[in-house]
C-alpha cells in the first residue's frame, strides 16, 4: 500500500507566505525558502507553493524563490499561480520545481493541460480545483476563488482527468481555513470517480481531521496551511498518530 503524504501548503503573496479564512482575511506567515525548509527538516513528503496573486509581472520573482527552495529541499515540490503556457511552465521546472499546478488557466483553455502532460509528462501536471457547494452542487471557483463558474466540480475534474492530468488539488473553500475538517463526503465521492491521485485540502485544524480523511475517503494526500505555519501540529507527531491508526506513512 503507497504512504499517505502530508504536504504543507505555502500560498505566496509579495514574496511572504500568508494564510485566509475562506480565501480572505489574509496573515502573514513568514519567508516561504525559511519555511521550506523548515518542514522537510519535519518529515513533510512534499510541498505545494501557490503564488496567489500571479501575474507575468512577478514571474521573475517566482523565479527567484524556485531557485532558492531547490538549493534548502530534497523532497518534491510542486509550484502554482500565473501558469498559462508551456513557457510558464517550462521556466518554474528549470528554475527547480518538480510538479506545476493550473487552476484558472486550466478551465479557461483545457487544452493547456493535454499539452503541459505531453512535453513534460502526466505526473509534472497537477490540477488544482476550487470548489464552493452552492444550492444542492458544488461549482469551480477560479480566480483565488473570487469568480464562480458555470463548471459543476465533478464533471470539470473528470475532464481534467481525460485531459492529461496527473493529480487532483481539491480545496474546499466552504472547509478552508474553519478548522473544522475536510470535505470527506465530497472528497470520497471524488476519490471514487477517477484513477488519478487527489490532494485533500481545506479544513485541517487537528490530527484528527487527518485520520478521518485517510480512513474515510480514498485520497492519497491531505494538505494544510496554518496548523502547520504556525506550529499546531507538528509534522512528526501528526505521522506518528497517523501510524497509530495504521495509515501508511513515511517517518
Amino acid at each position: 500500500m503507497l504512504s499517505k503524504r502530508i504536504i504543507p501548503c505555502l500560498d505566496v503573496k509579495d514574496g511572504r507566505t500568508v494564510k485566509g479564512v475562506n480565501f480572505v482575511d489574509l496573515k502573514d506567515a513568514g519567508d516561504p525558502v525559511e519555511l521550506a525548509w523548515q518542514y522537510a527538516q519535519q518529515g513533510a513528503d512534499e510541498l505545494v507553493f501557490l503564488d496567489i496573486t500571479a501575474t507575468h509581472e512577478r514571474r521573475k520573482t517566482m523565479i527567484e524563490m524556485v531557485k532558492s527552495v531547490a538549493r534548502q529541499l530534497n523532497i518534491p515540490f510542486t509550484i502554482g499561480g500565473g501558469i498559462t503556457e508551456i513557457a510558464d511552465a517550462e521556466a518554474l521546472l528549470n528554475a527547480g520545481a518538480d510538479k506545476i499546478s493550473i487552476n484558472s488557466a486550466a478551465v479557461k483553455n483545457p487544452q493547456l493541460i493535454a499539452d503541459l502532460a505531453k512535453v513534460f509528462g502526466v505526473q509534472f501536471v497537477v490540477v488544482a480545483v476550487d470548489t464552493k457547494f452552492i444550492a444542492g452542487k458544488n461549482w469551480v471557483h477560479l480566480n483565488g476563488g473570487r469568480l464562480m463558474t458555470t463548471l459543476e466540480t465533478e464533471h470539470w475534474i473528470k475532464q481534467a482527468e481525460e485531459a492529461g492530468a496527473g493529480e487532483i488539488l481539491l480545496t474546499s473553500m466552504d472547509h478552508d481555513g474553519t478548522k473544522q475538517g475536510f470535505d470527506c463526503k465530497l472528497l470520497d465521492s471524488i476519490s471514487k470517480m477517477i484513477n488519478i491521485p487527489v490532494i485533500a485540502s481545506g479544513g485541517a485544524g487537528k490530527t484528527e481531521h487527518f485520520t478521518e480523511v485517510f480512513t474515510t475517503t480514498g485520497v492519497d494526500a491531505a494538505l494544510a496551511a496554518s496548523v502547520f505555519h504556525f506550529g499546531e501540529i507538528p509534522i512528526p507527531y501528526l505521522k506518528n498518530e497517523l501510524k497509530k491508526h495504521n495509515i501508511p506513512v513515511r517517518l
